[in-house]
């Protein structure tokens, strides 16, 4: 292939890529250094560092940061345990195995904001959960910080769980047989099989599932828009639907775009320890 035809056929991916993320981080970068809101979007003011140091020193934002960190601890590692235990669950299963599939990968297929209003709608007060709660624990469930917060985070589990079990599952398809076989004959158990072959077989998805999970973690804001419904009163911000606050309802664009940029540098710091130990395992298996 010369380089005329390489080009042709590299081109039109650069220019979307330059067109939907370079221009617009562009933007996001000049934007974070002036005092922008919707009066004065021709003439912004320029402010240098203030939006950031005005961001850094924010109480409201590290309370979302904290929330967002929590969301991110107890999401992903147990959407990896659950999505790992199903899969394998759905290894052994034979029979009906295409509708089971189907049916636990429902969460992941629908919108997040009809999942969660749906989730939101099984704890109000006309429920099936809120009922259950009430009927077999006397429990009154109420909308709270505490129970708000839980409500995202499992919802939010519920989401990606089907995620992680379908990629796991994909991977243990290839699982080689004659391992497992040869393991059965030197009289390993189960334990042994799964230690010893099944998680490092499997180990470079799971550090995938991780990135992605991290990543959209990062990034919730769909489901604290409608489980929260915009009250205030729940202090249940995450950093992205707390950015969405400073930009939409208190009108300070250059804030908010140097709180995004802020926030890709923090999903870059955060994802290194994963972006080296897959760099490493691609090195090693060369």
């Amino acid at each position: 292939m010369n380089d005329k035809t390489f080009f042709g056929f590299v081109s039109p991916s650069v220019i979307i890529m330059v067109l939907l993320m370079v221009i617009p981080l562009m933007t996001a970068v000049f934007l974070g250094f002036h005092f922008v809101t919707y009066s004065n979007l021709e003439s912004p003011q320029y402010v240098g560092l203030q939006n950031y140091t005005e961001m850094l020193t924010d109480p409201d934002f590290w309370a979302s940061f904290n929330f967002t960190f929590i969301y991110i601890v107890t999401v992903v590692p147990a959407s990896l345990v659950l999505g790992f235990g199903i899969a394998m669950l759905l290894d052994q299963v034979t029979a009906f195995r295409g509708f089971f599939i189907a049916a636990a990968l429902i969460p992941h297929i629908i919108t997040p904001v009809v999942g969660s209003l749906m989730f939101r709608t099984m704890f109000d007060r006309s429920g099936l959960y809120w009922y259950l709660l009430r009927a077999l624990f006397d429990y009154d469930f109420t909308m709270t910080t505490t129970t708000v917060r839980m409500l995202i985070i499992g919802q939010g589990i519920w989401q990606t769980t089907p995620f992680a079990m379908i990629t796991l599952f994909a991977g243990l398809q290839t699982l080689p047989k004659q391992l497992m076989e040869a393991a059965t004959v030197d009289g390993a158990n189960a334990f042994q099989k799964l230690w010893h072959i099944i998680l490092p077989h499997l180990r470079s998805l799971f550090l995938f599932i991780s990135l992605m999970g991290v990543m959209d973690a990062y990034r919730v804001l769909d489901q604290v828009l409608v489980i929260t419904k915009q009250n205030p009163l729940f202090r249940a911000d995450t950093v992205m639907y707390y950015n969405y606050k400073v930009a939409v309802m208190f009108s300070r664009l250059g804030k908010a775009n140097a709180m995004s940029i802020l926030t890709v540098f923090g999903i870059f710091i955060v994802l290194i320890p994963f972006l080296r130990i897959t760099y490493k395992q691609q090195m090693e298996s060369r």
